[in-house]
């Protein structure tokens, strides 16, 4: 307007056409507000939505997926994350506004969430399946857990330890007898171990067989890597070769489990109920026990397999806390094996276990979200929004954990436990008791395993290797790592 609308503070209109243009100003500005709110706001790829600190999207598609790239795995962009911004962060997963929580305070503000994010974790859909316990939230994801758990809760594991020493003792033996000065990786036996004492005690004889055990793991294997190949470059693409061998390994798993279930409902057996045999008592569909067996297996297998190799790796790289653990095993459990009645008085071997955990960062993160808007370390979460919990950074805060690439296992000792460990260290998952079913499970296996191995042989590693950790879906070595055993009198 050429003539000024306002004069000394005084609403003073000068004429008439002055009033349209005011108008007509008025709605192209309202018009304009609305236009950029929703431009703001509305779509997933361009603002923040609450007054979280962190990044803004850089692609209007990708989001962040660049600088998650940038930084090689999702663990190291967290890391980063996380030191620029501090405890509570917020990031775009592709057009989803996503935050991302690293401290226990935090941590214990979410305890109480049940539901995962399902879009965040869809890369697993062709090896779970849509009917699998991974993909249900709400009532029937809950009803699902209470009718699983039991098979592997701490009150079952007493009909597990004899599986876990027979299977223990076979690996030491077949160890013994590799030569003093021979190279071993122990990636595949570590690997094999812990597959037969799932399958075993959690499906039955089936898994006696060596063949199938070495046929099943090897379509797995076929199966995970596609999994992890499709972090960087996307799920396979239909009708291509890579699609077909995964297909291929796939079919493979599930005749095997189709093949337990035959096997479980021709020939029942007395005693302790397996989990396969929860699937089956309760008439579940035949695509829900076929997914959530392949679920529970994929949550068995890696993780457990990484673990042991992982702690046998740290132990050989600190000969003192290995000779500790070894005279420790040695006074508790003299030539027998372990049980539910002495492990618990093996209490190194507990630190040795959490230690492990802790420096390995084994599964880096997990998720949940709230249908309802929410707060969250004072912050507004709005409704819907993706609560990254990023366990791995809270393993390696040095506030919390100091030189925490050091494997240290007094940090876990009675003198040195403090009240801030309880929720900084949750390695298996924390809130809305979806904790990892298997936590006691594995707490049991892995005590077993390294207590015989380890009182039978000792590990040292061959000179000269740069052993680095790859933060994937689960943490494992860039390499292979290489030992020298030896037998102990």
């Amino acid at each position: 307007l050429e003539q000024p609308l306002f004069t000394c503070g005084r609403c003073e209109l000068r004429d008439p056409t002055n009033l349209k243009m005011l108008a007509i100003f008025a709605v192209t500005f309202v018009v304009a507000l609305i236009g950029a709110v929703v431009y703001f706001y509305s779509d997933g790829s361009r603002k923040r939505k609450t007054s979280i600190p962190g990044l803004d999207p850089t692609d209007a598609k990708n989001g962040n997926l660049a600088e998650m790239g940038a930084e090689g795995t999702v663990h190291e962009f967290l890391m980063k994350l996380h030191k620029t911004y501090g405890s509570i962060a917020s990031f775009w997963y592709g057009k989803t506004f996503t935050v991302s929580i690293a401290s226990p305070e935090l941590f214990k503000e979410h305890m109480g969430v049940f539901d995962r994010p399902c879009e965040l974790f869809e890369i697993f859909l062709p090896l779970y399946g849509k009917s699998s316990v991974e993909f249900t939230n709400k009532a029937e994801g809950k009803k699902r857990r209470i009718m699983y758990d039991p098979a592997f809760a701490h009150t079952s594991l007493g009909n597990y330890y004899g599986t876990f020493n027979e299977l223990a003792r076979e690996l030491v033996q077949k160890l013994s007898a590799i030569p003093k000065d021979e190279h071993v990786s122990l990636m595949h036996h570590c690997h094999i171990v812990v597959i037969k004492a799932l399958t075993r005690t959690s499906f039955g004889n089936y898994f006696d067989s060596e063949e199938i055990v070495n046929t099943f793991r090897q379509a797995y294997n076929d199966c995970w890597y596609d999994m992890e190949r499709s972090l960087t470059e996307g799920l396979h693409v239909k009708g291509s070769d890579r699609e077909k061998k995964f297909n291929e390994a796939l079919e493979v798993m599930y005749g095997i489990v189709r093949n337990v279930m035959k096997e479980r409902k021709t020939n029942p057996t007395a005693g302790h109920q397996r989990f396969i045999d929860v699937l089956l008592e309760n008439e579940l569909p035949e695509d829900q026990i076929l997914s959530d067996c392949i679920s529970y297996m994929v949550g068995g297998f890696h993780t457990s397999g990484n673990l042991l190799l992982w702690i046998l790796y740290f132990l050989a790289s600190n000969q003192d806390c290995q000779e500790k653990l070894h005279q420790e095993i040695k006074e508790v459990l003299g030539d027998g094996e372990v049980d539910k009645s002495n492990v618990k008085d093996m209490k190194y071997l507990r630190q040795v276990i959490n230690e492990g955990l802790r420096v390995s960062v084994l599964a880096p993160y997990t998720a949940r979200f709230q249908d309802n808007d929410s707060k969250l370390g004072g912050h507004v979460i709005p409704g819907g929004t993706p609560v990254w919990h990023a366990l791995g950074v809270a393993l390696k805060d040095e506030d919390l954990w100091p030189e925490p690439e050091k494997f240290d296992p007094e940090r876990f000792s009675v003198a040195n436990f403090t009240p801030r460990h309880k929720m900084a260290f949750q390695v298996f998952g924390f809130a809305g008791k979806r904790v990892c079913p298997g936590k006691f499970f594995a707490y049991a296996k892995m005590a077993v395993f390294v207590a015989l191995l380890c009182r039978d042989l000792k590990f040292n590693l061959v000179e000269g290797q740069n052993i680095e950790q790859f933060y994937g879906m689960v943490t494992s070595p860039k390499s292979e790592i290489w030992f020298h055993l030896e037998k102990r009198g």
